[in-house]
């Protein structure tokens, strides 16, 4: 799915499903892993089955495979344990580990170019302003929806759902959540709205050939 080749698609479901089984093997909490990882499980097959008439572009495969490690990452230690997150807090002296907070920008990055992608190939809408605050907003549906789902494994788990929230004591972690992902979503468009312009008027001329 990476490139216009199956060679690329294949390429592509081999690097998840590698991450998949590292992720897996040796998984702190093998329960909280699928609730980490479980996005994957839905995000892989719809790619797949729309790839034949709705091929997205070469960033945002790569963008949805980042995503994808990500949560791998995240499911195989659990958000408050990764390494990473652990030298950021020596090294920046943090209070607590925050590769969540890493999580949930890419929550809105990645949603935003994929978002943004198709919008402007199934809408009408332009870009622009408009387009910048409607993929925001969205991002931030996004993230509101997954605060939902948080919230309901709280409710059903009670503190077995600790290691799937890693709130880690912080009584304003949605509200955080939420914002790095607003941040994210933002982020992503000023960056990479150039870059993924130029991909999509390369895709839609070979579409067009």
């Amino acid at each position: 799915m990476i490139h216009t080749t199956s060679k690329g698609a294949l390429a592509w479901l081999a690097a998840i499903g590698i991450g998949l089984i590292w992720s897996y093997v040796g998984a702190f909490d093998p329960g909280v892993w699928l609730m980490e990882v479980f996005p994957v499980f839905i995000a892989v097959p719809l790619l797949a089955w729309t790839r034949p008439t709705f091929r997205l572009t070469t960033l945002v495969y790569v963008l949805i495979l980042i995503h994808a490690l990500i949560l791998m990452v995240g499911g195989h230690y659990t958000y408050a344990r990764v390494p990473l997150g652990f030298w950021m807090q020596e090294a920046f002296h943090f209070t607590r580990n925050h590769y969540d907070r890493i999580g949930h920008l890419a929550q809105g990055f990645i949603p935003a170019m994929v978002a943004r992608e198709i919008l402007l190939r199934k809408t009408p809408l332009p870009r622009g302003g408009w387009l910048f605050f409607i993929v925001s907003c969205i991002c931030l549906a996004i993230s509101a929806m997954y605060e939902f789902i948080e919230w309901g494994a709280a409710v059903s788990l009670g503190q077995g759902a600790d290691e799937f929230l890693a709130t880690q004591g912080d009584p304003f972690d949605t509200q955080a959540d939420m914002l790095m992902a607003w941040i994210g979503s933002m982020l992503a468009q000023v960056l990479l709205a150039r870059w993924h312009d130029l991909q999509l008027a390369r895709f839609q001329e070979k579409a067009a050939s």
